[in-house]
């Protein structure tokens, strides 16, 4: 009996979301009346996800230094400066989020067109000589008539404000900095995650060692939670996974 690769894969997604969905349930299930964990710290770049930071960089400038000189070429105070500049170091990320977008559009658009050919004679016959019949008035009649009428419409209102602590994991080439933060935090039963990474200049951050995350290139920033309210808030695993499978 020859089973097809199509309803193969639909079964083995079934077999691996239930598996899934059963191991999540038993965890669930072992947790009953317990608050939820918060995670163990670890070393961001020993995570299965991280990547280091690879982009076109210019050609890196060596430091020189001039004898009996307390000052350092490419050193940006005289004094020591505070601020992250090196992997490791830690500095605070002021997230401020304000994201406001109204859109309205409506598109209309009608077309009409109508052909009429006509022949009162043809050379110069008014009747055929063969059929000695009359030359139609209208040889050709085509109406045709189209419309469309569009509209859309988007109202999005977003805010977040908070700090986060984010640590220095890469310096680039040219002095950039890649950093990377997480903040969790647990009130009765929910968690809230809070995650903040990219690319920032030395430069911009401040002199408190802080950052605007405005400031910070390729930005990755995801705030969102688990716990009791967020399982409350999903629909079901099997709903989910015949969300994937229904074609309707």
């Amino acid at each position: 009996m020859h089973t097809h690769p199509r309803a193969s894969r639909i079964v083995a997604v079934t077999l691996a979301a239930f598996l899934i969905a059963g191991c999540s349930a038993v965890d669930r299930v072992k947790n009953l009346g317990e608050q939820p964990r918060l995670s163990a710290i670890d070393n961001p770049t020993t995570q299965p996800g991280y990547k280091p930071v690879n982009m076109p960089m210019p050609e890196p400038i060596p430091v020189a230094y001039s004898p009996n000189s307390l000052w350092r070429n490419g050193s940006r105070a005289f004094f020591k400066d505070q601020r992250a500049h090196q992997v490791g170091d830690i500095l605070t990320v002021k997230v401020n989020i304000t994201d406001k977008a109204a859109i309205d559009n409506e598109t209309k658009r009608s077309r009409e067109s109508k052909e009429d050919i006509g022949a009162d004679s043809m050379f110069g016959w008014k009747k055929f000589p063969v059929a000695k019949t009359g030359v139609p008035g209208r040889l050709i009649t085509a109406d045709s008539s189209s419309s469309s009428d569009g509209k859309g419409s988007v109202n999005r209102s977003e805010a977040l404000k908070t700090n986060v602590a984010a640590v220095v994991t890469q310096v680039l080439v040219n002095g950039n900095l890649v950093i990377e933060g997480k903040q969790e935090i647990r009130v009765n039963y929910e968690i809230r995650e809070l995650v903040v990474g990219g690319i920032v200049r030395p430069e911009d951050i401040e002199s408190d060692n802080t950052l605007e995350s405005s400031k910070i290139a390729q930005a990755r920033i995801a705030y969102g939670g688990r716990g009791q309210i967020t399982d409350v808030q999903q629909p079901r695993y099997g709903q989910q996974v015949l969300d994937v499978i229904l074609p309707w």
